[in-house]
């Protein structure tokens, strides 16, 4: 495509986006190229719809883009780079000092993220069975009750009370934590739930550790027979206007609670660095006139999650790819500096 289609086609996209109107060869020539006239853009927005870029919604109305012109739009704006946002330090700060006091970094990012950006939220935990133990160790809570905890090198924790012999005072379950952290440190929590039960059942210790030890195994393998998937801000898209049909918005809303085909979205997707779905593309027939943006980020030694923001087509990608960029930058500094402190 020549470079002046291509300057009107952004031209529109950008409009559109905005406004959410059907955009007219006037408004490119006066907001946009004012070095074009009027009729030159009209022609070209009519080669464009042509070309399969462009749609009319009704004779006397302008153009919208459609999934074709996003998708030119967001390569474009990949392979040019992208320029640093004016909020980028704001979001930032926001976020560090949001997750930095919230026990549930997963949820409060999937939060933030659909508070930040007023778009529904996706954020992935990786499976963590290949996480590995940085220690288990046994905190005294009561005379006979201690918390068991399992800690991992993406600083992951796992955790379970025990019944403990009333016999066993703090120096004693210092000995055992250190003994269980040396038997299993390094290894994967896919590893330790299998190795746990051989060594609850085997293991010269206090029997009723032993059984919390086995508990605790048993809720691990529950725990990581999947990924986990926390969806957020769904109800931000009811304010669109591509969704005020009440039919259409209900049936979005039910694929955004479908997590099962969330999943296979996000895992077909292959490597994320930044990456987007636009409406068909996505496979799920009620987010057809939808993006899914995508950005990964990192946990302990090479686990990767994903995080991401769902809204309409015309959703403003260069904004939408920075902010994605600083969110996945700040989960990933955090659980490795979590990690690594441990």
């Amino acid at each position: 495509m020549e470079d002046r289609k291509k300057r009107i086609l952004q031209a529109v996209i950008e409009d559109y986006i905005l406004t959410a109107i059907p955009v007219g060869s006037r408004t490119v020539a006066r907001k946009y190229l004012r070095n074009l006239s009027s009729a030159t853009i009209r022609n070209e927005m009519s080669d464009l719809e042509d070309l399969g870029y462009l749609e009319q919604p009704h004779v006397s109305a302008g153009r919208v883009p459609n999934a074709k012109a996003y998708r030119l739009y967001v390569d474009m704006l990949l392979e040019n780079g992208l320029a640093p946002d004016s909020r980028d330090e704001e979001i930032r700060q926001k976020l560090i000092s949001r997750i930095s006091h919230l026990e549930d970094v997963v949820i409060s990012t999937a939060h933030a993220l659909a508070e930040f950006t007023r778009y529904a939220s996706i954020v992935m935990m990786p499976r963590q069975e290949e996480l590995r133990i940085s220690s288990l160790q046994l905190v005294p809570v009561s005379r006979a009750t201690a918390l068991l905890v399992i800690v991992t090198d993406g600083g992951i924790i796992r955790d379970t009370m025990v019944h403990v012999s009333e016999a066993l005072d703090a120096d004693a379950l210092y000995a055992i934590s250190r003994m269980l952290t040396e038997r299993f440190r390094g290894r994967t929590l896919k590893e330790v739930q299998h190795l746990l039960k051989e060594f609850a059942v085997r293991a010269p210790s206090d029997p009723q550790v032993l059984q919390g030890i086995e508990d605790l195994s048993a809720q691990m393998e529950k725990q990581n027979a999947a990924d986990s998937l926390t969806v957020s801000g769904s109800h931000n898209i009811l304010g669109f206007p591509e969704y005020h049909d009440s039919a259409k918005a209900r049936q979005l809303l039910a694929a955004l609670e479908d997590k099962d085909r969330l999943m296979s979205l996000i895992s077909e997707s292959g490597e994320l660095s930044l990456t987007v779905h636009i409406g068909p593309e996505t496979g799920i027939p009620e987010m057809s006139e939808c993006s899914v943006a995508l950005a990964e980020y990192r946990v302990g030694r090479g686990q990767r999650g994903a995080i991401g923001i769902i809204g309409p087509t015309r959703m403003p990608y260069a904004r939408v790819f920075s902010t994605l960029r600083l969110f996945s930058q700040a989960l990933t500094g955090f659980f490795q500096s979590d990690g690594n402190a441990e």
